[in-house]
């Protein structure tokens, strides 16, 4: 008998294995599934601002933002991720990467290696951008000047250190379906909702997460704790933006200034420098969705000190 519930367990414990395994396959583009493309490099230039690549992978304490060696330190409740190198480098960065994997990277958040990349990076919004797009984004990088120089592995404990582990993740989190517009809203306000939705990636931060690090859906773009642990990042819905104008809202999304005067400080006096690079038209495609949204109540805000 307990030969019997022994191999029970045995066979339990290699079906539960069997699944985790197939649950957790990183997904892969395959380059016969992008068709002929000619990259248009000024597109990949908006892309890659729209996107806010220099926010991160810029090499800190330097002046030029095009330099992309990473080495960002970004904190979070599950350990501190290091911002990795983008550069054309083809040992360090990703001057050595195909086009289909960069698309992978982007879209399904599978390394080159076949490995997860961790959601810290945005690739739950980037895989709402056109393939299109991606693809011109790729080959702006590949303009820029290498940079030599290996990150660090990120600092996970157990068990977030396990890379396997994010395709349960993403099991959870990760939306399959392509992004849609609304049909019903302007040109204007479809562009918007591309560029927020998909490169801007405003979402990643400006939403609430719950334990496991995935968006609290209800309270899209409701703000919330800042993931860095560094203060609170506001609410962009009509409750937050209150009776800020599309215009007002385009102003700071060139400037950084308020309507009262005031300006933006912290991680968004980078969003704001790389959204200075867009046209006027596409702040304000991006404004005027903004203002589109519903007011949502996001959490509570701690008071001031």
């Amino acid at each position: 008998m307990l030969r019997v519930l022994a191999g029970l367990v045995v066979l339990a414990g290699l079906a539960a294995g069997g699944i985790y395994w197939l649950l957790t396959v990183p997904r892969v583009v395959a380059a016969s599934a992008l068709p002929p493309h000619t990259p248009d490099l000024a597109n990949g230039e908006t892309a890659f601002n729209a996107g806010g690549c220099a926010s991160c992978h810029a090499t800190p304490g330097q002046q030029d933002q095009l330099a992309l060696g990473g080495g960002l330190a970004l904190a979070s409740p599950f350990g501190t991720f290091h911002v990795p190198n983008i550069s054309p480098d083809p040992n360090d960065g990703i001057g050595g990467w195909s086009e289909a994997e960069f698309v992978t990277a982007m879209v399904e958040g599978t390394a080159p290696n076949g490995s997860h990349y961790y959601p810290a990076f945005p690739y739950p919004s980037y895989r709402n951008a056109s393939v299109s797009d991606l693809r011109d984004m790729f080959a702006y990088l590949k303009t820029l000047t290498p940079v030599a120089g290996r990150v660090r592995d990120h600092d996970l404990a157990f068990p977030f250190n396990i890379r396997r582990n994010v395709g349960i993740w993403k099991a959870l989190f990760l939306n399959g379906e392509p992004f849609k517009p609304d049909a019903t809203q302007s040109a204007e306000v479809k562009r918007g909702a591309y560029l927020v939705n998909g490169l801007g990636h405003c979402a990643e931060c400006h939403s609430p997460r719950n334990a496991l690090g995935g968006i609290v859906a209800a309270q899209r773009f409701a703000g919330g704790p800042d993931p860095e642990g560094k203060g609170f990042v506001p609410n962009i819905t009509a409750k937050g933006l209150g009776d800020w104008s599309a215009d007002d809202l385009s102003y700071f999304l060139k400037t950084g200034e308020t309507p009262d005067g005031d300006t933006t400080g912290g991680s968004m006096v980078a969003v704001v420098r790389n959204l200075s690079h867009l046209s006027e038209d596409d702040r304000a495609a991006m404004a005027a969705y903004l203002k589109s949204l519903p007011a949502v109540e996001g959490p509570a805000r701690p008071p001031r000190k």
